[in-house]
């Protein structure tokens, strides 16, 4: 059986004052034909489809599409998980909506026997899918309350869900199907990547009280498809074939220079899993630059990329952000970078105005005010003084 799986498609996100959804169009379309050209069987979503709870129209109208498209009319499965980008509820909304449609969507922890475990036909077989959509820390899961260990840590949930999943998907797949996990949720020792810059994983829910261990990985399953984690990767020390897909495009700068993906995962009962990353070309890159102003415009990579701009200069330069507006068609972001000097920080009763107005530019822009501005600050001084008197 050949498994497509993508994930964190985060339709609907802007960046900066760019609406990007065409970009989203084209790479959603580059995935259809992936799963066209490579024959899939199964289409497997790991969460994060919206960026948001409560998606514009246009999102929603969308991502609906993609998933009806990624079905070959009806005749490929596809199965999506919520993230913790995803409104739950939306998605149980939408699923009996698509379901004949051959769209299944889990919005909710289940028990594995009321929807937690999706069986589907393929062209290459039975499939059961064990559907692990985010859980929020503190929830209670009613069929794992009897549970002693449901009241220890995240990490100890996440294990003793994925552990009943597991279990239930091998049962009913039987011994001539496939066994999947599709879930959302982060692993310790997994690269975030960025460099420290911010990333399109809300950081509320990737710190450690959001992290599982590799025992979270059930050992018994053919392959796991994850989501949450925006730089494909294989998921760390899983004892079975497992990868964090990735995100569809660079979403932010901490995303920069990220190839995207798909996986293809071939896969067949008694037999390892064979992994392949198909790479995505579609969407805008995103370039972070630092130089001077000649050594920005000089470069040739800037011009069709989304820009975050350092530019060296001797000091403020109030005209640089509609220079770079002009030199660099879609600039998100552009910042001057100069040595800073510290102003002395004085007492301020009974200072003179116009020293006072020459610390606050120090302190404000870390340059020295030029004498010829501090002499024109001193004349409309006097010239509001006399006014007054």
């Amino acid at each position: 059986m050949r498994v497509l799986h993508t994930s964190d498609w985060h339709v609907g996100k802007k960046l900066g004052q760019y609406d990007r959804l065409d970009e989203v169009a084209e790479v959603l379309a580059e995935v259809v034909e992936i799963a066209d050209t490579q024959s899939v069987d199964l289409v497997v979503v790991s969460g994060d489809l919206f960026d948001r709870p409560s998606p514009p129209l246009d999102a929603l109208k969308l991502v609906i599409n993609t998933l009806l498209d990624l079905t070959d009319g009806g005749k490929r499965p596809v199965v999506a998980v919520a993230g913790n980008h995803d409104s739950g509820a939306l998605f149980e909304v939408l699923a009996p909506l698509v379901e004949t449609a051959g769209v299944h969507l889990v919005g909710e922890i289940k028990r594995p026997s009321e929807g937690g475990v999706v069986k589907v036909d393929t062209s290459a077989g039975p499939a059961a899918i064990a559907c692990f959509p985010f859980l929020r820390e503190g929830r209670v899961v009613d069929f794992m309350a009897d549970k002693d260990s449901w009241y220890g840590t995240y990490a100890d949930k996440i294990r003793e869900l994925s552990q009943a999943y597991a279990e239930a998907a091998i049962a009913v797949a039987d011994s001539d199907g496939v066994a999947l996990l599709a879930a959302h949720f982060m692993v310790t020792g997994v690269s975030l990547g960025g460099h420290g810059i911010p990333r399109g994983e809300r950081e509320l829910h990737i710190g450690q009280a959001y992290a599982a261990t590799e025992q979270a990985i059930p050992a018994t399953l053919h392959y796991v498809a994850m989501g949450h984690i925006h730089a494909p990767q294989k998921v760390p020390a899983s004892p079975v074939p497992a990868e964090y897909a990735g995100s569809l495009l660079q979403l932010d700068f901490g995303e920069a220079g990220e190839e995207k993906r798909v996986v293809v995962v071939d896969v067949a009962p008694g037999q390892p899993a064979k992994i392949t990353s198909v790479p995505l070309i579609k969407g805008r890159p995103l370039v972070r630059a630092t130089g001077t102003w000649d050594e920005l415009v000089a470069r040739d990579d800037l011009t069709d990329a989304y820009v975050d701009l350092v530019v060296m200069t001797d000091g403020p330069d109030p005209g640089l952000a509609d220079r770079s507006r002009k030199a660099f068609p879609y600039l998100v972001k552009v910042e001057a970078r100069y040595d800073r000097i510290e102003a002395e920080r004085a007492i301020r009763a009974g200072v003179p105005w116009d020293v006072l107005f020459a610390d606050y530019v120090t302190e404000t822009q870390g340059v020295k005010l030029p004498e010829e501005l501090l002499e024109a600050f001193r004349e409309v001084h006097a010239a509001a003084i006399d006014e007054d008197v």
